[in-house]
């Protein structure tokens, strides 16, 4: 089980709860370490002073913003907690409001929150309350020496805290040169977007996340245990031709064989059931006759 980063108490109204912080990602990314080649060694960072080029230990280093002027503005740690200390403890629910009503582009980070020793009544109640109503708690909480808003959602038994961001850490749409006229201009026509349209419901399916994995990662992780297995002398795996990109591209053509090629992958697992069950009614024919 991984350790709390953070522990404090959920506030909304007069109530208190509380709870530890846990991360709810677990980082699946491969670790890689920089090596001298000539005796494969590990290399270590050094802080180094621009100015003088020696090594500062780590008791000199301070934390520093830098101005518009160019020179910097010193913080210590006892800087950061006392901008507020009583916040850095406590997720403080402003709002509740519908789940729906937040864009998807504001979430950040998932953490999962666990009831603290004695604290399960109000959690509970926290959590059935959010459940019943369809809403989620809009709160403030610093962790570290941030102070984030974070959503706050019923899942199963538990809650999450989902990091959000700001407004004004996301780009306004308008900065960029967006296609904003009526399709037809882009001389789409109604047979493209019906095969378009077509074309997605033959690939919907149910979500299950468990099902898509990180097939780079597994085959980098394949590759690195075979080479530690049979050394150095060991062919890489052929790369697949690039395909050439056309100029000019005709998508209905493409349409057509994407949906045709769907269709065809789909019955093809479906046949293989319904000759099982051909089977298996023949079998029991067979049997009662006995």
């Amino acid at each position: 089980m991984p350790h709390a980063i953070w522990k404090g108490q959920i506030s909304f109204g007069l109530v208190n709860v509380p709870v530890a912080l846990y991360p709810a990602e677990a980082p699946a990314e491969l670790q890689f370490h920089l090596l001298d080649s000539q005796n494969l060694a590990r290399l270590k960072y050094k802080r180094v002073n621009e100015v003088t080029g020696e090594e500062v230990p780590m008791e000199r280093i301070v934390k520093g913003y830098e101005l518009d002027s160019g020179e910097h503005v010193v913080l210590s740690d006892q800087d950061f907690e006392n901008v507020d200390v009583e916040a850095t403890q406590t997720i403080d629910i402003q709002d509740f409001v519908d789940l729906a009503a937040i864009d998807y582009i504001y979430f950040d980070k998932p953490y999962y929150l666990v009831p603290g020793k004695k604290a399960e009544k109000g959690y509970v109640l926290l959590r059935e309350t959010l459940r019943r109503t369809g809403k989620v708690g809009i709160a403030k909480v610093v962790i570290r020496t941030r102070q984030y808003l974070a959503a706050l959602i019923p899942q199963g038994n538990g809650l999450v805290l989902n990091l959000l961001r700001y407004a004004h850490e996301l780009r306004d749409f308008n900065e960029f040169d967006l296609p904003s006229k009526d399709f037809s201009e882009y001389k789409i026509s109604d047979r493209e977007l019906e095969m378009a349209v077509n074309l997605v419901n033959t690939m919907t399916a149910k979500w299950e996340p468990e099902k898509y994995h990180d097939e780079y990662r597994d085959k980098l992780l394949a590759w690195i245990e075979r080479k530690a297995r049979e050394g150095e002398q060991v062919q890489p795996p052929e790369r697949a031709p690039v395909k050439p990109v056309a100029e000019v591209v005709d998508f209905m053509e493409l349409l057509k064989k994407s949906v045709q090629e769907k269709e065809k992958a789909r019955k093809s697992q479906e046949v293989p059931a319904k000759g099982g069950k051909a089977r298996a009614s023949r079998k029991k024919a067979g049997g009662a006759g006995k």
